[in-house]
């Protein structure tokens, strides 16, 4: 199983950008997808998840500017970013809890695609 993502780039501070994340392989189903980023200097957060059902949580810092969205048919997790600040520039990480060849899921991470937002 693989994560691919993409569409990070440079934006002007109140820009948007839309971020994909595609899972490859041998999938039997998919529980939660999300996004996380790291910040230079600082730890690993959350941003947002959405469940297999469309439940969705978004971290305080993103409420009312991002949406996650899910195609499930696709196997792909979507981050749309409204409203950028400059302290949302990171490296973000898709994430996958994933059932591969077996009905064991497992956590998959895509490669990181980095976003930055300009004052």
């Amino acid at each position: 199983v693989q994560l691919q993502a993409s569409g990070g780039g440079l934006v002007q501070a109140g820009g948007s950008l839309r971020l994909s994340c595609t899972a490859s392989g041998s999938i039997l189903a998919i529980n939660d997808m999300g996004w996380y980023r790291r910040a230079p200097g600082k730890q690993r957060e959350l941003v947002a998840i959405i469940t297999s059902s469309g439940s969705t949580n978004y971290a305080d810092s993103v409420k009312g500017r991002f949406t996650i969205i899910r195609d499930n048919a696709k196997n792909t997790v979507y981050l749309e970013m409204d409203s950028l600040k400059p302290e949302d520039t990171a490296v973000y990480y898709c994430y996958g809890d994933i059932y591969g060849s077996t009905w064991s899921s497992y956590d998959y991470w895509g490669q990181g695609t980095q976003v930055t937002v300009s004052s």
